[in-house]
């Protein structure tokens, strides 16, 4: 299976995947864990160029095509050949994020953005953990996290944006779930690291299911 880990910035996302792969390796399911941008050398690479915030401007077009290499290059890489051998991956984030980043709140239209992802044959995971929360309180967590590991310049592009461009994400992810309804569950993101897994447990069970 490929399943993936969405939401705003500041929703948990890292912390609860970890969670999740160390559940189903306690379970004695085969699981590989990744990430985008970043999942292999060449999607590091653009990590620098589309996280720092005291990068280059470019444009929303621009921006989307840098993720779009990014998912096509880790797809042929690492986790098509990891499902094709019988590991559930995890990834944290995927293309629900471009829909959600730079189509709901950069403003690319979604058919645009379809229309690329078909031509790079970039299909949909089969599941899909949205961790939802406020974008005032999700916000305030992210740039917490970012000065204490020190690395609010180097990945705090999209921290530096303000409220109203998280509000949009959020929006939009809303939506999607709303759009893919089987696929993608809606989490409670409020809360411990403890409830928002136990939240997420029986959904990781349900779709693990042998």
């Amino acid at each position: 299976m490929f399943i993936t880990f969405e939401g705003i910035e500041g929703s948990g996302k890292s912390l609860q995947i970890q969670r999740a792969g160390s559940y189903l390796l306690s379970r004695g399911i085969p699981c590989l864990l990744t990430r985008e941008p970043g999942g292999t050398g060449f999607g590091l690479a653009l990590r620098r160029v589309l996280l720092d915030e005291s990068g280059p401007a470019r444009t929303p077009i621009g921006e989307l095509l840098l993720y779009l290499a990014d998912r096509h290059q880790h797809l042929r890489e690492i986790i098509e050949p990891a499902v094709r051998g019988g590991v559930v991956v995890l990834c944290d984030r995927y293309h629900d994020a471009t829909r959600a980043y730079q189509g709901g709140a950069r403003g690319i239209p979604l058919e645009v953005i379809e229309s690329l992802a078909a031509m790079l044959q970039i299909p949909d995971p089969d599941a899909t953990v949205l961790l939802d929360i406020p974008a005032e309180l999700a916000l305030t967590r992210a740039r917490i996290r970012n000065r204490s590991a020190g690395s609010a310049s180097e990945e705090g592009r999209f921290e530096a944006e303000d409220l109203s461009f998280h509000q949009s994400v959020r929006a939009a992810y809303l939506d999607l779930a709303r759009r893919f309804p089987a696929r993608i569950q809606v989490v409670d993101a409020s809360g411990t690291p403890e409830e928002v897994f136990a939240r997420i447990t029986p959904l990781l069970d349900q779709w693990t299911r042998r």
